[in-house]
């Protein structure tokens, strides 16, 4: 393609200026070790591609199974009804502590709560879930 082309002989010459400078005197026939970097330079890229194009990928094997979305979404749903089964305040420390990933302290803050409330009810909170969700495996 003429874009590639122009990219080839661009290279090639900008490659014989660093090698012999810009006044090309050193050489006994010029157009003819251009003409040889660029043709040079051209099967390169064509080589390039060639090599591109016949690489295969190794085999990534099999993919997950096919109901993997169907019982994550059932536990899902299963944790969901737990927890909706929870206090609000229950509800609210849980949140606060493992999605917006706040401190006892912050939390305490957050909810006007001192800190050994904010601990003695994440725990509870905790064990009812682990009854609720133990209790249906």
């Amino acid at each position: 393609d003429l874009h590639t082309a122009e990219d080839v002989v661009q290279d090639a010459f900008a490659a014989v200026c660093r090698t012999h400078g810009t006044s090309l005197d050193g050489l006994r026939d010029p157009g003819a070790y251009l003409h040889t970097a660029v043709v040079n330079a051209a099967r390169s890229v064509l080589r390039r591609r060639r090599t591109a194009r016949a690489y295969t990928p190794p085999h990534q094997g099999y993919g997950p199974p096919v109901d993997e979305g169907l019982l994550l979404v059932e536990e899902h749903r299963q944790v969901l009804d737990a927890v909706a089964q929870l206090t609000q305040r229950q509800r609210e420390v849980l949140v606060l502590r493992y999605w917006s990933d706040l401190t006892e302290a912050q939390i305490a803050q957050t909810l006007g709560l001192s800190r050994g409330t904010v601990k003695s009810t994440a725990s509870r909170a905790l064990d009812v879930l682990e009854k609720k969700l133990g209790a249906g495996r």
